[in-house]
């Protein structure tokens, strides 16, 4: 009887280590991993069984919330773009404010600058409120 049992178990345990190789092999391909992933994603059921699989995992977790904060990032960066459009004399003050808080920080005035040059509309507004007399008082810190 113990015999059979060992026997039970070893066959098991073959059949399952059999099985995780044969599914690593099977997500190792690209054709065959892309064809399990739009097959799951086509089905309501399995998407849905996905998506709980996936917020059960600390790996999946992660990426989800990641992907969450990125697009608040990017709908606050819009909302300040539309704000900014909306209301110049804001803008203006806020470049002002953020003017006169890195006078005194050199690296502050650095990372500024550097922002600002690889950003064309910012560079645009630069140019016409140098253009205007507005940023005379920080030409020898531009210059640096």
């Amino acid at each position: 009887m113990k015999k059979l049992q060992i026997l039970a178990l070893s066959f098991g345990l073959l059949i399952a280590v059999a099985g995780c190789q044969s599914t690593q092999k099977l997500l190792s391909k690209t054709d065959s991993k892309n064809e399990i992933m739009t097959a799951i994603a086509n089905d309501v059921e399995m998407a849905k069984e996905m998506k709980h699989m996936i917020m059960e995992s600390k790996t999946g977790k992660t990426v989800v919330e990641e992907s969450e904060k990125m697009k608040m990032m990017m709908e606050k960066k819009a909302m300040m773009k539309k704000m900014m459009k909306e209301n110049p004399d804001m803008m203006k003050g806020m470049m002002s404010e953020m003017m006169d808080m890195s006078k005194g920080d050199s690296s502050m005035m650095s990372g500024m600058c550097k922002s600002m040059m690889e950003n064309k509309e910012m560079m645009d507004m630069m140019q016409k409120m140098k253009a205007k007399g507005t940023m005379k008082r920080m030409d020898s810190k531009l210059l640096y």
